[in-house]
């Protein structure tokens, strides 16, 4: 099953000719995933020639309007396809009043249902075939929120050898091992999963933290996840304006990453000060505290493999 992250937008405060507003489509198989929708979004989907019509689920950090602002186009053009399944939208307080107002003003035409769920508490806010997402509280101006994906872990891998010499026969009773089902083998004795399956599995883990100060719950929320997206909007020499407005440097998603013991981590929401090639400044300061750093840029692809 692949799983992978789309960024299509690495900014922050406002879009520039170069980068566009924070958000990031994640790929699980068939299941398509937004996380934060800002100016420019549609214009990444449209470029990577991504199917985002189908988008499932949309989880918003919060209501600053570099995070919120590429959604009514997106709603819009969702209804020139076929859709019939419900857009569920999930985001603190104050994203169902944007939606509704938005809908109003625009006079949007939306043939499809929409459920809108605002995020009051640390939770479980969406799940689905061996996975659920998770939302946790960051510390910004406003009510903000970052995100998980968790796989459920997968069963151990199945041992035909094993089976063989257990007299099960090729065919339908391996299946039923597989699932996690008891069988009678050729000589009338039970067979059960654990004598021909593996130890678990772990499942994936990706991770959607933007627009927070530095606090250390963040680490625990996003243990060994397998892909972090953090930002780090600031560098050192910004550390107090970030304080003040209550944002991260570099050097602090660097923190996170270390002693969350995540297996990558790419910065994200850079400051509109930066140019591309300053980005490297805050990659290096990162990485002096977690060396494998990566610096996020439109419409940059990130896998996210199985380990094992």
């Amino acid at each position: 099953m692949n799983m992978e992250a789309f960024i299509l937008g690495c900014g922050g405060m406002m879009p520039l000719p170069y980068r566009h507003c924070t958000s990031v489509l994640l790929r699980r198989d068939g299941d398509l995933f937004l996380f934060d929708g800002g100016e420019g979004t549609q214009v990444s989907l449209k470029r990577l020639n991504l199917k985002w019509k189908k988008i499932n689920a949309i989880f918003v950090s919060h209501t600053h309007a570099d995070h919120v602002t590429g959604l009514p186009g997106i709603l819009m053009l969702s209804s020139q396809v076929d859709r019939t399944e419900p857009l569920y939208i999930y985001g603190p307080p104050k994203i169902k009043e944007y939606i509704e107002t938005s809908r109003r003003v625009l006079d949007m035409y939306i043939n499809y249902p929409i459920e809108v769920h605002e995020i009051t508490a640390p939770c479980v806010v969406y799940g689905g075939d061996g996975f659920y997402v998770r939302a946790f509280p960051l510390e910004h101006t406003k009510t903000c929120v970052g995100y998980t994906l968790e796989e459920l872990d997968r069963p151990g891998e199945f041992n035909p050898d094993a089976a063989v010499a257990m007299k099960v026969p090729r065919g339908p009773l391996w299946g039923k091992l597989q699932k996690g089902e008891t069988v009678v083998n050729e000589e009338g004795n039970e067979v059960k999963p654990c004598d021909v399956m593996g130890g678990s599995r772990s499942g994936r883990k990706f991770s959607f933290v933007t627009d927070t100060m530095y606090i250390p719950s963040i680490a625990k929320e996003v243990k060994g996840s397998d892909l972090l997206i953090c930002e780090g909007m600031f560098a050192d020499d910004c550390a107090d304006q970030a304080k003040q407005k209550k944002h991260m440097t570099a050097r602090q998603a660097g923190v996170i990453a270390r002693d969350a013991d995540v297996k990558r981590m790419a910065l994200i929401h850079y400051s509109p000060r930066y140019t591309d090639r300053e980005l490297e400044t805050l990659l290096v300061q990162a990485r002096e505290v977690y060396p494998n750093a990566e610096l996020s840029r439109d419409r940059k692809r990130f896998e996210i493999p199985y380990v094992d």
